[in-house]
């Protein structure tokens, strides 16, 4: 049984990071422009790409999204994208007919996103034909019409493994377009569907006299109220399928999430995977591995579609987080002591005190978790450091700007 590749979400260089630190094979990331996460803020720019290869060295792949549609005009701009990021990157991933034809004049390597809802072998088979490398398939597709389709592709098929699941069929929804005027399809989504729903009447009903029946103020919240919002997938309980299936990338949903998402549920799909190839993927372990997922943000976990078509199941009953942990802001990193291995910390928000379990995220750092030992300013041994205070502590490497949070639990999740 073939090693899947573990592909993980790069909304910045502190995720960046966090996914290699944590094991990722690959990385998937956007040039603030033409993806599904254009809005979001969380892309690189183009003259990050020198770092973000230097980074990724030879172990870790690196793909590049412009899975967004493109319209009239266009075609210079992406042209030009295309140029300048080849040296940097090992594929594109592309969902419109007009970049798979920049991709095949630049001979370019590219890979079919979900977008393009590829759902069958005879699909898959035409876009080998025009040139594709992978092709991922949409997430309509159930585990046993997954395997037939990598049984019949001539190119590798990619899945996604975890994260968040779109009502629409592989993310082509224009809910978002036709309330606000921004289209998912240029990864400008609102998620509309992720909110609350009322229903009220617009018109006013009268018997024979002319007398009010129903008022046209009436109105009635759905319950449950999310009732266009998808569960999140999550596949660490069977992951020795999938893997038995032939899929090869494992895809992590979530470039709008945070470091520690990242590098949580990249560890966890990593220890997934290298359980089965050697042996020791039990009950326990996706117990183990699926509470530690829990513990960054996700909604209610689902199967997917894996297993059937969407059913009353698909769809969670709260619009929150469900993590089991949440961070606080402490403050930032005002030095680092190498050959001590101490940091200097100026707490600005949330207090610290020795026994505090905290992350320290940045750029380069990435994700790095301690719990908080000794505590001094100077000679004084500290029993906490309050907002506006300073302190030192023994911590990993880390630097200057990094900022620091308290993670607190707050038992089965945010509601």
């Amino acid at each position: 049984m073939a090693t899947p590749e573990i592909l993980s979400p790069a909304g910045d260089f502190t995720c960046l990071q966090a996914a290699i630190d944590a094991g990722a094979d690959a990385v998937y990331f956007g040039l603030g422009t033409f993806n599904m996460r254009a809005r979001s803020g969380v892309n690189f720019k183009i003259g990050d790409l020198p770092e973000i290869a230097r980074r990724c060295g030879g172990r870790v792949r690196r793909y590049l999204a412009l899975n967004a549609i493109m319209f009239e005009g266009e075609t210079d701009e992406i042209d030009r994208v295309i140029a300048e990021a080849k040296p940097y990157v090992d594929a594109f991933i592309v969902s419109d007919w007009g970049v798979i034809s920049l991709c095949r004049r630049h001979d370019a390597r590219f890979h079919v996103s979900t977008q393009m809802s590829t759902s069958n072998s005879a699909a898959v088979r035409f876009l080998a034909e025009q040139g594709a490398s992978r092709v991922v398939l949409a997430r309509e597709c159930t585990l046993a019409e997954v395997a037939e389709i990598v049984r019949r592709s001539p190119v590798e098929i990619e899945c996604f493994v975890h994260g968040a699941q779109c009502v629409a069929e592989s993310g082509r929804c224009f809910m978002s377009h036709d309330a606000y005027g921004k289209s998912a399809c240029r990864g400008e989504c609102k998620q509309p569907c992720r909110r609350r729903f009322i229903v009220k009447a617009v018109d006013l009903y009268e018997d024979a006299e002319g007398r009010p029946v129903h008022e046209s103020d009436t109105a009635f919240e759905v319950e449950p109220h999310t009732v266009l919002s998808a569960r999140d997938l999550c596949s660490l309980g069977f992951v020795d399928r999938l893997m038995a299936a032939g899929i090869a990338s494992f895809k992590i949903e979530g470039r709008a999430r945070n470091a520690n998402y990242v590098k949580t549920v990249t560890a966890a799909y990593r220890r997934a995977v290298d359980a089965v190839a050697d042996g020791t993927y039990t009950p326990a372990l996706v117990e183990e591995l699926t509470a530690s997922v829990k513990t960054v943000f996700h909604r209610e976990f689902s199967d997917g579609l894996y297993f059937g078509r969407p059913g009353a199941d698909q769809f969670t009953d709260s619009e929150d987080s469900r993590a089991t942990t949440v961070k606080r802001h402490i403050g930032v990193v005002i030095d680092y002591f190498l050959k001590a291995g101490i940091a200097q910390v100026k707490v600005q928000d949330h207090s610290v005190k020795p026994g505090d379990a905290i992350q320290i995220h940045g750029p380069t750092t990435g994700v790095v978790e301690l719990t908080v030992g000794e505590l001094w300013r100077d000679d004084e041994r500290l029993a906490s450091c309050e907002k506006g205070g300073w302190a030192t502590f023994k911590a990993p490497r880390c630097r200057v700007g990094d900022k620091v949070f308290f993670v607190e639990s707050v038992g089965g999740g945010q509601r």
